[in-house]
C-alpha cells in the first residue's frame, strides 16, 4: 500500500475503531470464563459453534473440572462425551486434553503469556492465541480474525486479502495498538448484528457512508 494510501487507511480505521466504540462500550468476548484455561479451552470448542451453545456446554464443564491439572488427568473418552454436542468434539477434546497436559507439565498450570508459548499448544493458532492475550491477560500482539472480522474488514476497505494471516497483517498496519483487541470485538459485533452476510442491514449501519460496499 503506498503512503497516501496508507494514511486515508489509517483515517477511516480511527473513524471506524470511534463510531463503532459508541455503539459496542463494553468490549468483551461473548465467552463466559473466570481463569485464562477456561477462555482457551472455550475458545477451542467455539470454532464453527456459536458462542451461545459454547457457554452452555461449559456452564456444566466448569463444574465438573475446575482447574487445569483436571482437564490434564482426565480420560479423553469422558471429555469427549462431556462435549459431544459440539462441533467436531472428537479433535477438540483431544486439542484440550494435549493442552492441559503441557500447561500443567511445561508452564506449571499456568496458561502462558506469549504468542510463541500460546501457539505451540494443541488446536492454539494466532486467532486463539490473540483472544487470550487481550481478554485473560489485556496483551495487545495481534488481531484475531474470524469470518465476521474478515468479511466487514473487506467490505470496510481495510483489507483486500482473504487470508487470515495477511487480513491480521493489513489490520495492524492502520489500526493503532491499543485497539488491536477491540477490533475484534467491534467488527464481530457489526458483524452479527448489522454487516450479515446475506443481507446486510445498510438502514441501521453506522458506517454506511463511508463503506465503499454500501450498495450490496
Amino acid at each position: 500500500m503506498r503512503g497516501d494510501d496508507m494514511l486515508v487507511a489509517k483515517e477511516k480505521a480511527v473513524e471506524v475503531i470511534k463510531r463503532l466504540k459508541k455503539l459496542y462500550p463494553e468490549p468483551k468476548t461473548a465467552l463466559n470464563f473466570k481463569t485464562p484455561f477456561e477462555l482457551l479451552v472455550s475458545t477451542i470448542l467455539s470454532a464453527q459453534t456459536t458462542d451461545a451453545h459454547v457457554n452452555k456446554v461449559t456452564a456444566g464443564l466448569f463444574k465438573k473440572y475446575k482447574s487445569v491439572g483436571d482437564f490434564a488427568t482426565a480420560s479423553l473418552e469422558t471429555l469427549q462425551q462431556d462435549i459431544s454436542s459440539i462441533n467436531f468434539y472428537r479433535n477438540k477434546a483431544k486439542n484440550i486434553h494435549a493442552s492441559a497436559k503441557i500447561i500443567v507439565e511445561r508452564f506449571a498450570s499456568k496458561v502462558p503469556k506469549t504468542m510463541d508459548e500460546l501457539i505451540s499448544l494443541p488446536g492454539v493458532a494466532r486467532k486463539t492465541a490473540n483472544i487470550i492475550l487481550f481478554y485473560a491477560y489485556g496483551i495487545n500482539e495481534g488481531i484475531a480474525v474470524d469470518t465476521h472480522v474478515r468479511r466487514v474488514a473487506y467490505r470496510l476497505g481495510l483489507t483486500k486479502n482473504e487470508d487470515p494471516v495477511k487480513i491480521e497483517k493489513d489490520l495492524m498496519a492502520v489500526i493503532p495498538r491499543e485497539d488491536w483487541g477491540n477490533i475484534t470485538h467491534f467488527l464481530i459485533f457489526h458483524g452479527r448484528n448489522t454487516c450479515q452476510a446475506k443481507k446486510p442491514r445498510h438502514s441501521e449501519c453506522v458506517l454506511y457512508d463511508i463503506c465503499p460496499s454500501r450498495n450490496i
